[in-house]
């Protein structure tokens, strides 16, 4: 039965129905808002597993292309694998309901969800994020939801709720915050450096609307809801459970708190060990090996959070606010344009840059629809940098940090105006002990500002933590971590990463594994990072503070400049005549734009040198008494045609060839061949008159390519030459 809530947003109507479209699937909600409508369906295994420690909750979100009337381009017109857009709205779905599961429902979940209109100016993502969990919260699935997403973004000063294409394209703050009914559980963002205060205001709108998008899906739920599903009971105890827990507490809570990564976890291990040897003939049952594993994980996490709250200290030693020793290197690799090392405690990145011309570009061909991108950002992280053996691949959490560190950077890489290279960062990731993506930020800068990337600010990042007692509600007992362990992020409640320059956030990412955090932790959580941040600018300024004063000899060289736009036929010529030959003569390759611009990419400044001096020269108009270096083309009887400027050809008559009489043109020149001329006069149909400038020069040679003004001097007349 068709069931249908409409709830309005700026004057349209956000529409979520069931009952019409993919009734077999446990739950299916269509979503619609103005032009843009997404279908999300969920589904679950019939069969369920007892004692998973995980939920196997996969999340694939899709578009296709006849949603915005298009057809995929290239050779393939099916849609195959999922693009980076895809996969990064796939984690802003899955990461807000993933907490939200019961681990002992025990059966594969599976959300679909499906953009099928695209009216390319409403985003679909934050229909896919509501119709995702309206999906679930009508199934039969157990879930402690319903979730909502929102997009809000600062346009002319005003907070703007899901705002169109055009407004994100213009805000000073983007930020999509999902949550439930009782708090926030995930940001995602950029901003052009804005205050924490900003960010604070943002979140408050945020929660407002979350509210009310969540009452509608439990509006949605009443008409159309079906009975959940029963959990999955584990009614297997561990056998010895007081025992065990007795004689491993103490010698764990010794091994927690090793100096290094490695000792803990070595440490951690032998005890493990020790206690299953002692058990070894109960724990052969798979089941009650399973539980054991349990234990030893709840007994780590409650040494962690009661070391933190009760006494403050942290399994590495520090205090709540402490950053861990950092040093930065630049310039340690010899051959590509700008690189450097950041290593913060156990984590290292490796920060690369490379420059490139506009056809190095990142061409996207999506619905949205066609577009480039001069400035990309790669994130690895390779099993080795946990010391573990693993597949070399690119999978969603590679894909998800790397946008994290692009979105932290973006703001503060300048425009092609400014800088018309294309700029690529590779951030490798040789060690990890905690936020690798905050390294990246500050790796990536440094790699920059080597490479003579003319930065508007340095950007540094940082990653907090949250441990609460009980809820995390105002009242409750909280501290909040700065520059987090890796075990403090896997045992602790919240990871919140926060980017920016001296002067405000440019990128943040939150995740939040309670169901929600108030105002007031928020508020201390950004004013921690603040400190926090501007503790590593400090640092990173000491070794590079502004960018390099000339790029690498490695790098291409880029020339821009501006001509008459009625000279950008000549510069091209016919068939694209003159332009190819300058790109072959000089080896470079030539851009030009309506308005003029021309750009030249060089392998070297020398190339691209002299062909701008070439490009100068057509754009010139040819200017009577210069002398320019000309090329001989034709030899006539009555004298030599020669080429001055490409595509400009003058005649310098057999009189005009030599002090001495001669018979004949080829016995002073040949095809071919470079010559100083003067241009004499330009008579009334246009025509060039030329005479050549026979090693009259003693001061120095012409430049190629320039003409200069003729000083005739003493004994000489006309540029040199005796009047006969």
């Amino acid at each position: 039965m068709l069931q249908k809530v409409t709830y309005q947003i700026a004057g349209k109507d956000l529409i979520l129905e069931t009952g019409r479209i993919a009734k077999q699937a446990n739950g299916s909600v269509f979503a619609q808002y103005a032009g843009s409508a997404v279908i999300a369906t969920v589904c679950s295994s019939s069969e369920s597993v007892e004692g998973l420690d995980y939920v196997p909750l996969t999340v694939d979100y899709n578009e296709k292309y006849y949603a915005a009337g298009k057809i995929p381009g290239g050779f393939i017109k099916r849609e195959g694998r999922p693009k980076d857009k895809e996969i990064l709205i796939s984690r802003l779905i899955d990461r807000p309901m993933r907490p939200l599961f019961d681990k002992s429902f025990g059966r594969e979940i599976q959300i679909v969800p499906m953009t099928v209109s695209a009216d390319m100016i409403n985003p679909p993502d934050i229909l896919a994020i509501i119709a995702s969990s309206a999906a679930v919260h009508i199934s039969d699935i157990p879930f402690n939801g319903p979730v909502a997403g929102v997009r809000i973004c600062q346009v002319n000063g005003e907070l703007v709720v899901n705002p169109t294409y055009e407004e994100i394209e213009k805000s000073a703050l983007e930020i999509v915050v999902a949550g439930t009914k009782d708090g926030i559980t995930m940001v995602e963002g950029g901003a052009k450096e804005v205050s924490e205060d900003l960010m604070i205001e943002a979140l408050d709108k945020a929660r407002e609307v979350i509210l009310e998008f969540c009452n509608l899906q439990e509006e949605l739920r009443r008409l159309a809801g079906k009975e959940k599903l029963p959990l999955t009971e584990f009614g297997v105890k561990l056998e010895n459970e007081d025992a065990i827990r007795e004689a491993a507490y103490p010698r764990l809570e010794k091994a927690c708190f090793l100096p290094t990564k490695v000792e803990r976890h070595d440490g951690i291990r032998a005890v493990k060990k020790e206690i299953t040897e002692q058990y070894a003939s109960q724990l052969e049952d798979e089941t009650q090996n399973k539980l054991f594993g349990s234990l030893f994980e709840d007994m780590q996490y409650q040494i962690l959070r009661s070391s933190i709250l009760d006494k403050g200290r942290r399994v590495d030693g520090r205090g709540l606010e402490d950053i861990r020793p950092i040093s930065c290197e630049v310039g340690i690799l010899p051959r590509p344009h700008g690189s450097a090392l950041f290593t913060r405690g156990e984590t290292q990145a490796l920060a690369v840059s490379t420059l490139g011309t506009v056809f190095d570009e990142q061409i996207f061909d999506d619905i949205e629809g066609d577009k480039r991108e001069n400035f990309i950002l790669h994130y690895n992280f390779p099993p080795y940098s946990v010391g573990e053996v693993g597949r070399m691949a690119t999978g969603r959490r590679e894909i998800g940090h790397g946008n994290l560190v692009r979105r932290s950077l973006e703001a503060v890489v300048p425009g092609k105006d400014e800088f018309p290279y294309t700029i690529r960062v590779v951030s490798e990731i040789t060690e990890s002990n905690g936020s690798s993506s905050m390294a990246s930020v500050c790796g990536g800068t440094l790699s920059m500002l080597h490479a003579g990337v003319p930065m508007k600010k340095p950007v540094a990042g940082i990653a907090m933590g949250l441990i609460t007692e009980g809820s995390g509600k105002d009242g409750e007992r909280f501290a909040v971590l700065s520059d987090i362990l890796g075990e403090e992020d896997h045992l602790g409640d919240m990871d919140f990463k926060v980017a920016g320059t001296q002067d405000g956030i440019t990128g943040f990412q939150m995740d939040i594994k309670i169901a929600g955090v108030s105002t007031a932790i928020m508020r201390k959580a950004l004013d921690q990072a603040r400190r926090g941040r501007l503790h590593i600018l400090s640092i990173m300024k000491a070794t590079i503070s502004k960018p390099s004063s000339e790029i690498s000899e490695y790098a291409p060289k880029i020339v821009t400049l501006k001509i008459e736009v009625d000279k950008i036929g000549a510069l091209i010529g016919p068939g694209g005549k003159n332009i190819k030959a300058l790109c072959e003569q000089y080896k470079v390759t030539i851009n030009t734009e309506n308005d003029g611009t021309v750009t030249i990419y060089g392998k070297n400044a020398k190339d691209a040198e002299e062909a701008r001096d070439a490009v100068i020269g057509i754009a010139a108009d040819p200017e009577t008494g210069r002398i320019y270096n000309g090329k001989v083309m034709r030899i006539m009887d009555f004298g030599a045609f020669v080429e001055i400027l490409p595509g400009k050809e003058g005649l310098v008559h057999i009189s005009k060839l030599s002090r001495q009489r001669i018979n004949t043109v080829t016995e002073v020149l040949h095809e071919g061949q470079e010559i100083p001329v003067k241009l004499l006069e330009i008579d009334k149909m246009g025509r060039l008159n030329l005479s050549y400038i026979d090693a009259i020069d003693p001061d120095g040679e012409i430049p190629a390519g320039q003409g200069r003004d003729e000083r005739p001097r003493q004994g000489h007349r006309d540029g040199g030459r005796f009047r006969r």
